[in-house]
């Protein structure tokens, strides 16, 4: 896997004789940001997900690279595999998947070629990557329980843009859940880190980190239970300052929101603050 990028320090000095040196060194900093400290996951070498877009897709190219597969205890010898898969550019530099997400149930014996789909949810237009690009896809197993009997899993989604000017890391997390033969996607790509900086050869640049916790809060909309998200932003500016290249980091600022169930997915109680679109 790419490394992942690194927030710069919060102070940082450098060789009065050599801010530009300096200035990249910063910048391949922020550029490892992302995906350092990212566990490793099992890659799909059972031949499963190969069979099961064979079966589904069999005109459709497969992003081997991107797709992935991984145990679930939400039934007896569940899998989850994610399959995504380009679509013929639109347009120049840009790329869109369809992507098809399967929970799979193993045959007892363990034998790929027995192996039944529970449910599945196929998404036109899922992905895109332009400028920034999918650096990976990886499946949740963390529990879930939004119900007493709803149990959701999620897929996490690592974004990248690593041109030296303006960099870019991101992470965000969808959240599935089984409905008969429907998985329903009730948690739509909510950002939870992202790493981004601009700045210029000369040392100057600012540099933003944003960092959220997803947890589930007592009260219910729907039947399912809220989700809370914390979250902290920083921001830190490096300039030139005596022939010496300075990195300093304002005090972070902290925002507390709720996501509510409105019968088909999750949604905002109220427009948060610093919002941080993609």
């Amino acid at each position: 896997r790419r490394p992942r990028l690194r927030a710069p320090p919060s102070r940082r000095r450098q060789a009065k004789s050599a801010p530009r040196a300096s200035s990249a060194v910063a910048a391949a900093a922020l550029l490892a940001l992302g995906m350092l400290g990212k566990p490793a996951q099992a890659a799909c070498d059972t031949g499963l997900a190969e069979r099961m877009h064979a079966k589904l897709h069999p005109q459709r190219e497969l992003d081997h690279g991107l797709t992935a597969c991984r145990n679930w205890r939400g039934i007896p010898r569940g899998m989850i595999v994610v399959l995504p898969m380009p679509r013929r550019a639109s347009l120049p530099g840009v790329v869109d998947f369809d992507v098809d997400v399967l929970l799979i149930q193993e045959a007892t014996n363990g034998n790929t070629e027995r192996a039944v789909i529970v449910s599945n949810l196929y998404k036109r237009y899922a992905l895109r990557e332009d400028r920034v690009r999918i650096e990976d896809i990886r499946i949740d197993t963390t529990h879930y329980p939004l119900a007493p009997k709803t149990r959701a899993f999620g897929v996490r989604v690592f974004y990248r843009d690593s041109t030296n000017e303006r960099p870019l890391a991101s992470e965000t997390l969808s959240l599935y859940v089984p409905r008969g033969e429907t998985l329903a996607k009730v948690l739509d790509e909510q950002e939870l880190s992202r790493d981004s900086g601009e700045w210029q050869s000369n040392c100057t640049g600012r540099f933003d980190t944003l960092r959220s916790n997803l947890s589930l809060g007592d009260g219910t909309s729907h039947g399912l239970r809220d989700i809370v998200i914390e979250t902290t932003v920083s921001h830190s500016r490096a300039t030139v300052q005596d022939g010496e290249c300075i990195t300093q980091t304002g005090a972070p600022s902290f925002r507390h929101e709720t996501l509510q169930f409105d019968g088909e997915r999750y949604q905002p109680t109220g427009v948060p603050e610093n919002p941080h679109g993609r």
